[in-house]
């Protein structure tokens, strides 16, 4: 990965791994005791399930971020 790569799409990276690591913290002090959950009781299903809700996230955001920079660039002109 190349530093543009990596400039223009932070948000989403920061927010997948900031996703999977709520999602482990998420099982592990929440998580289904019972282990009848299909999601929640298993830490390799809840970890890229909280990264992908994690890339949404960091996407919307992006998305913010990207059009304000476009805005302020129009402005400057």
């Amino acid at each position: 990965m190349n530093k543009a790569f990596i400039k223009k799409f932070l948000p989403e990276i920061v927010g997948t791994l900031v996703g999977a690591a709520g999602g482990f913290i998420y099982w592990k002090y929440v998580g289904c005791l019972s282990g009848t959950c299909a999601i929640k009781s298993n830490w390799y299903l809840m970890v890229p399930w909280g990264a992908v809700l994690g890339y949404l996230a960091g996407s919307v955001a992006g998305d913010i971020i990207r059009k304000r920079g476009k805005t302020q660039e129009n402005e400057d002109k």
